[in-house]
C-alpha cells in the first residue's frame, strides 16, 4: 500500500465510483456510498463498523480498524460495546486466508485480553489460531 493510503478515500484507493449516494434505493446505502468518498482518516469506529459489516473494501479498513482494536478492544460505535470487534471478527473467513498477517494481528490482540463478554446476546471467545493461517 501507498505511504499516504489514509488520506484518500476508498474510491481513489480502487479507482473506481461506487456510486451516487443521490441516487441510493435506501438510506444504509447512501451512507455507504458516502462513505466511499470520504478520506479515511476521518473514518469513525462507526463508519468502519457499519462499512465493514457490509464487506466493504476490507483490506483498507481491516487495518484501520485492527488500529482502534488495539487502543480499545472494546470499542464501540453506534450499538454497543465491542460492536467493531465484532463486525471484524464476522468477516469471511476467505477474507482471513487471503491476509494471514492481519489475522495473527487480530489474535494477538484478543489473546492478549483476558476477553470474555456477552455481545449482542451472542458468546464472544477469543479466535482459536488454526495452523493454516
Amino acid at each position: 500500500m501507498e505511504n499516504n493510503w489514509r488520506n484518500k478515500t476508498l474510491e481513489a484507493l480502487e479507482k473506481r465510483s461506487f456510486g451516487n449516494p443521490t441516487e441510493a434505493p435506501t438510506p444504509l446505502t447512501k451512507r455507504c456510498l458516502e462513505l466511499s468518498k470520504k478520506p479515511l482518516n476521518e473514518f469513525s469506529v462507526e463508519d468502519l463498523r457499519l462499512m465493514i459489516g457490509h464487506g466493504f473494501s476490507l483490506d483498507y479498513l481491516i487495518p484501520l480498524a485492527i488500529d482502534y482494536l488495539k487502543e480499545d478492544l472494546l470499542v464501540e460505535g453506534d450499538l454497543y460495546p465491542g460492536d467493531l470487534l465484532k463486525s471484524v471478527h464476522s468477516v469471511d473467513e476467505a477474507f482471513w486466508e487471503s491476509n494471514p498477517k492481519l489475522w495473527k494481528e487480530l489474535n494477538r490482540l484478543i489473546n492478549g485480553k483476558e476477553v470474555s463478554c456477552e455481545i449482542h446476546r451472542h458468546r464472544f471467545t477469543p479466535f482459536n489460531c488454526k495452523s493454516s493461517r
